[in-house]
C-alpha cells in the first residue's frame, strides 16, 4: 500500500509545489506591478509639485523684476531727500562750525 501511494504522493507534492510556485510568482508579479505603479504616481506628484514651485518662483521673479523700475525710482527719491536734508543741515550749522574753527585757530595757548 505504501508503494502505491508513494509515486502518487510524490506527484501530488510536485503538483502542490508547482502550484505554490505559481502563487508566489503571481504575488511577486503583482508586487512588482504595484511598485511600478507607485513609482509612476510618485513621479507624477513630484512633477506637479516641481511645476507648482517653478510657477511660484516665476511669479515672484516677475514681481520683483517688474517692480525694479519702481524700486529704482523710489531709491532715487529717497537719495534726493537725504541729500537735500544733508545740504540743509550743513547750511544750518556751517556758520557755527566756521566760528568754532576760527576760535580754536586764533586762540593762543602757552
Amino acid at each position: 500500500m505504501e508503494s502505491s501511494r508513494g509515486p502518487g504522493g510524490i506527484q501530488q507534492l510536485l503538483a502542490a509545489e508547482q502550484e505554490a510556485q505559481h502563487i508566489v510568482n503571481a504575488a511577486r508579479s503583482a508586487k512588482m506591478a504595484r511598485l511600478k505603479q507607485a513609482k509612476e504616481e510618485a513621479e507624477k506628484e513630484i512633477a506637479a509639485y516641481r511645476a507648482q514651485v517653478e510657477l511660484e518662483f516665476q511669479k515672484k521673479l516677475a514681481e520683483s523684476s517688474g517692480d525694479s523700475g519702481a524700486n529704482v525710482k523710489r531709491l532715487e527719491q529717497e537719495t534726493q531727500a537725504k541729500i537735500h536734508h544733508l545740504k540743509t543741515e550743513a547750511g544750518r550749522i556751517s556758520h557755527d562750525v566756521v566760528h568754532m574753527l576760527l576760535k580754536h585757530v586764533t586762540t593762543v595757548k602757552n
